[in-house]
C-alpha cells in the first residue's frame, strides 16, 4: 500500500509505515542521559538511530518506499542518489528484496560509508560516484534513471519515505511515559523531521519541534525565509549527511506546516559534539547525527525543566575524519592558533620563543620552518593549541613583548584556506 496522493504525509500513512516495517528495521532505544539532563537542567533523552541496522534513520524510508513498489522494482530496478546512509538503506533493502540498483555518491563522500554501501548491496548494487555534492550526484541519478527507465528513489522528497521516517516517532512516542516538550532533530533535505514533526505534532500539539541544520548548508532555513525551496549559490560538506542545496517541495511544505524553529550550528560545535559524545557516552555519531545534541547549547534557556528528545540520526563516521573533527573543534572553542612567525636567523631565537613566548600549558602542534642564512629573518608556520581559551591574550603579548612580528591566520580566511 502506497501513501495516499495529497500534498503531505498524515498519521495513518506513518502507522502503515510502521507495519510493514515493524519486523524489517531495529526498534531503536530511547535512553535518557544523566549527563546531559544535568548540564541543561532537563530530562534529555537520546533516541539510538545509530544503533540501526545500517547505523542510520535512512533504512526506515528506503525499505518502505522499496516495499510498496517491489513488483515493478524488481522488473526494472531502481536508483538513487545519496552522500551515504539513504544510499545504505537502499542497498540493505535491494539485497533483502533481491532488487537490482544503481547507486550514485558524490566524489567527496567518506570511503567509509561507500564501503558500507558495498558491504549491505553486495551482488545487487552497483555505485557510482558522480559530482561534488548531493545536489550534482542526484542530477546524474535522475538522468541515468530516465534513460535506462529505471525507478529513482528519492531520499528524502517523496511521501512514502517521509511516512517511513516517521516511524521514528512512533517509537518515542510509545517508550517515553512522559510528555514531551521538545524534539530536535536534524535536516538535509527534511524527510526526517517531515515525518517526526507530522506524527508527533498530531498525537501531541503542545510538543515544539526544532529542526536542526548546519550553518554550511541551511536549505530549509533558506526555504523558510523565502517561502519555499530555493537553490543555494554553495554549500559546506563538511556535514555530509545534511549537505543538500536545496530542501525538497513536499518536505518544506511539512515542515512550514509543524516544525516550530530551525537552528543553525556551526561546523565547529558540531566537531566538539561529536568529540563529547565519544569521550562521555562512547557514541559515535556522524556530523549530521551530532547535529541535536550540538543544538542545546543554543536552545539551553528554553528548555529548562522541560522534558527533550534528540535524535541521533545515524553513526556513520569514517575514523579518517577525527583529526579533522578534532581540529575543527579546537578552532571553534577558541583554543587552536595558527600563526605566521618571523623568526630571527640567529642562535636562540627558537630557544626564546619556547620558553618566553609560550606558556606552561601551551602546546606547539605545528612547526614548518627552512633557515635561510641569507636573510635577516626566516616566517614559520606555528600552531600553537591552548588548555583554556583565556589564555590567548596572553600568547599575544608576549609575542609583542619579545620582539616577534607575526601574522595571525585564523584571521586571514583566505590565507586559512590556503595554508591549514
Amino acid at each position: 500500500m502506497q501513501v495516499a496522493n495529497t500534498k503531505s504525509v498524515q498519521v495513518e500513512n506513518v502507522l502503515i509505515a510502521h507495519q510493514f516495517l515493524k519486523d524489517v528495521v531495529v526498534h531503536t532505544p530511547l535512553q535518557k542521559n544523566d549527563y546531559l539532563s544535568e548540564k541543561y537542567g532537563a530530562t534529555v533523552y537520546i533516541k539510538r538511530e545509530d544503533l540501526q541496522h545500517v547505523r542510520s534513520f535512512k533504512l526506515r524510508g528506503a525499505y518502505y518506499k522499496i516495499k510498496t513498489i517491489e513488483q515493478e522494482a524488481r522488473e526494472k530496478g531502481v536508483v538513487c542518489a545519496s552522500a551515504g546512509n539513504h544510499a545504505q538503506g537502499v542497498a540493505y533493502a535491494c539485497a533483502h528484496l533481491r532488487i537490482s540498483a544503481n547507486i550514485f555518491m558524490p566524489l567527496t563522500t567518506p570511503k567509509q560509508k561507500i564501503d558500507q554501501v558495498r558491504m549491505f548491496g553486495r551482488e545487487y548494487v552497483e555505485i557510482t560516484l558522480a559530482g561534488d555534492t548531493f545536489d550534482d550526484s542526484a542530477a546524474s541519478a535522475t538522468a541515468f534513471a530516465e534513460a535506462e527507465n529505471q525507478i529513482f528513489i528519492h531520499p528524502f522528497d517523496d511521501l512514502d519515505i517521509i511516512a517511513g521516517q516517521g516511524t521514528v516517532a512512533i517509537e518515542i512516542m510509545n517508550d517515553i511515559e512522559e510528555p514531551i516538550d521538545f524534539v530536535f532533530g536534524s535536516i538535509g533535505g527534511g524527510g526526517l523531521i517531515a515525518g517526526l514533526s507530522t506524527y508527533i505534532k498530531n498525537v501531541s500539539p503542545l510538543t515544539k519541534i526544532i529542526g536542526v541544520e548546519p550553518a554550511g548548508a541551511a536549505s530549509m532555513k533558506a526555504a523558510f525565509d523565502n517561502l519555499g525551496p530555493v537553490v543555494l549559490d554553495k554549500i559546506d560538506k563538511f556535514v555530509d549527511g545534511a549537505a543538500v542545496q536545496c530542501a525538497g517541495n513536499l518536505t518544506y511544505e511539512t515542515c512550514k506546516k509543524y516544525v516550530d524553529n530551525i537552528i543553525l550550528v556551526p561546523e565547529g560545535k558540531v566537531c566538539t559534539t561529536i568529540l563529547d559524545l565519544y569521550n562521555k557516552h562512547a557514541i559515535i555519531a556522524e556530523p549530521a547525527g551530532a547535529l541535536p545534541i550540538a543544538a542545546l547549547d543554543f536552545y539551553k534557556e528554553e528548555i529548562k525543566g522541560k522534558s527533550v528528545v534528540c535524535v541521533i540520526s545515524g553513526g556513520n563516521n569514517d575514523i579518517g575524519r577525527m583529526q579533522e573533527i578534532k581540529e575543527k573543534s579546537l578552532l571553534y572553542e577558541g583554543l587552536l592558533y595558527y600563526f605566521i612567525v618571523n623568526f630571527p636567523q640567529r642562535a636562540g631565537a627558537l630557544r626564546q620563543f619556547l620558553d618566553k613566548v609560550l606558556g606552561p600549558e601551551d602546546d606547539v602542534t605545528t612547526f614548518e620552518y627552512t633557515k635561510k642564512n641569507n636573510k635577516e629573518s626566516g616566517p614559520a608556520l606555528v600552531g600553537i593549541e591552548l588548555k583554556h581559551k583565556e589564555d590567548y591574550h596572553g600568547l599575544i603579548s608576549r609575542l609583542t613583548e619579545n620582539g616577534f612580528s607575526y601574522k595571525e591566520i585564523n584571521k586571514d580566511s583566505t590565507l586559512f584556506g590556503l595554508l591549514i
